[in-house]
């Protein structure tokens, strides 16, 4: 809730979160563009174990946030949390710029970011949700011109970080390369602060309550405390694979218990919502799966496998560094977004507005395609290597289904869940993609290539292996979805009937996972 009304413009309290997201963005896909690469070149990994402590950490990455945002709203304020946020999070950035190959110290830094994630990610979103609270014609404006501060921060920096540490290496050394462009990631976030403290006046009317009142030193010291535990337990786990695996596959179990103990134990009004909800709960579970590919299999694919050269007709055009593919993502949602906008808003005043559970199976779909791109590619491969546009169409359809998917998971448990469970079923949907992150890890390692494996020919069959794989449950995942539609759909019927008796959820947003 806002504390009280405005006294500046709502742009200008907008600008000022936009700003330390573009930049936190910026810090954070630096970090991911070149984090599993640095841990195979530099500490030595092997595939399956750089993959593995990535997944654990992008698990842990999801799942901080339902602590931060409480952090913020009950004990020290939502402004106040974010920028501390931010804070740790330059601090674990600028851990890495220390020229050290101690894998011990990367699970520390990795720690210092993940509890900083934790901490600013919730609660810059939440501010978005309070500057407009009550302005239901602009908030989803809101929303999308936020989505795009996302990908702007991580379009410049994933572009920059992997060129900085081939021309730092090239003319430095190879140690002050990897490691000055982690740097440059906390210099991303320094920057960020520096804009926030100049601009922060314009937030002084929005926050939690807490935000309101003097920091009881009590809060904080608990706050800081529990920072610095979670930090140390964050890096134990990712030290420790079967301590990851017990993590994530026991908050599965508890997960499906819980979903099992609500629903049976519900009002029969409220059952129909709760089991739609968990379907498309686990629908978001396996498309995330597909998107932990990324930063993993597809990265890897691409420094074996991918000619690095974009040409044009038999002109060539610029090479890329092949961490810099990550980037057609980012990429491709700028330009896919104003497309689906016009498509909804037609669709909508047509009358004919797609249901969540059809988006679904369309996102689904397209994934399906972008994956069998690559087997395609692969066909007219020259020497194991696959044309440079092929990732550019694979990531193209891969996107659109993100687009599509994505943002749906939070705003179906707005939709579906009763309103006395919305907060619990907000925990759960980030634990279950945080699962989803790891299991997208275990997956990309179906596609190991031994290291003395370094011919093109050789690698490319087991990649493409994975992916015609991935293509096919994409596949399977849509047809779910289509045989899914009928009942969805009378589900949706049944719990509208209950919803229409009451006051409804307000929407629910999520700058990471937003659709148009």
């Amino acid at each position: 809730m806002a504390i009280q009304n405005p006294p500046v413009s709502q742009t200008r309290s907008f600008s000022t979160v936009f700003l330390i997201e573009m930049w936190e963005r910026f810090g954070f896909y630096g970090m991911q563009v070149l984090m599993v690469t640095y841990m195979m070149k530099k500490l030595g990994f092997v595939d399956i174990k750089a993959n593995l402590v990535w997944g654990a950490a992008a698990a842990l990455i999801y799942v901080t946030p339902a602590i931060g945002g409480w952090v913020g709203d009950r004990l020290i304020g939502t402004r106040r949390t974010m920028r501390l946020g931010a804070i740790v999070l330059m601090l674990g950035y600028a851990l890495l710029w220390i020229p050290t190959d101690n894998a011990n110290f990367l699970y520390l830094a990795l720690g210092v970011i993940i509890v900083g994630n934790g901490m600013f990610k919730p609660n810059a979103g939440n501010l978005v949700r309070k500057i407009y609270e009550g302005d239901d014609t602009k908030i989803d404006s809101a929303f999308t011109i936020y989505y795009m501060a996302v990908n702007i921060g991580s379009m410049i920096s994933m572009t920059l970080t992997p060129w900085i540490r081939d021309y730092v290496g090239e003319h430095y050394g190879d140690d002050w390369g990897w490691h000055t462009a982690f740097g440059v990631c906390a210099i991303g976030l320094l920057l960020g602060l520096a804009n926030y403290a100049l601009m922060s006046r314009a937030l002084k009317h929005v926050g939690s309550p807490a935000d309101g009142q003097p920091v009881r030193l009590k809060n904080l010291t608990g706050v800081l405390g529990g920072a610095i535990a979670l930090v140390f337990v964050s890096a134990f786990i990712l030290h420790n694979e079967l301590v990851a695996r017990i993590c994530v596959y026991g908050a599965g179990v508890v997960l499906l218990y819980i979903f099992g103990h609500l629903i049976s134990r519900s009002h029969r009004d409220e059952r129909a919502g709760l089991i739609a909800a968990l379907v498309l709960v686990i629908q978001t579970i396996f498309f995330f799966i597909f998107y932990q590919q990324m930063s993993t299999s597809l990265n890897l694919f691409a420094q074996k496998n991918v000619d690095l050269s974009f040409g044009v007709f038999g002109f060539h055009l610029f090479n890329w560094i092949p961490e810099q593919f990550q980037n057609l993502n980012a990429i491709w949602i700028v330009v896919l977004s104003p497309v689906l906008v016009f498509a909804y808003n037609t669709l909508g005043r047509l009358g004919k507005d797609p249901s969540i559970a059809a988006k679904f199976a369309w996102g689904f779909a397209a994934v399906a395609i972008g994956y069998f791109m690559y087997g395609l590619g692969a066909r007219f491969a020259v020497a194991g290597q696959v044309s440079s546009w092929t990732m550019v169409w694979g990531y193209g359809f891969y996107s659109l289904g993100e687009l599509l998917v994505s943002g749906l998971g939070l705003a179906m448990i707005a939709r579906y869940v009763p309103e006395r469970m919305g907060g619990f079923m907000m925990g759960a949907y980030y634990v279950a993609s945080g699962i989803s992150q790891y299991l997208g890890s275990v997956v990309a390692n179906f596609a190991h290539v031994p290291k003395d494996v370094t011919d093109p020919v050789v690698s490319l069959p087991i990649y493409i292996d994975l992916f015609d794989k991935l293509g096919f449950a994409g596949v399977v995942c849509t047809a779910i979805a289509l045989a899914m539609l009928p009942l969805m759909k009378k589900l949706s019927a049944s719990h509208a009937d209950v919803a229409s008796t009451r006051e409804p959820l307000p929407a629910v947003r999520s700058e990471e996972f937003d659709t148009p």
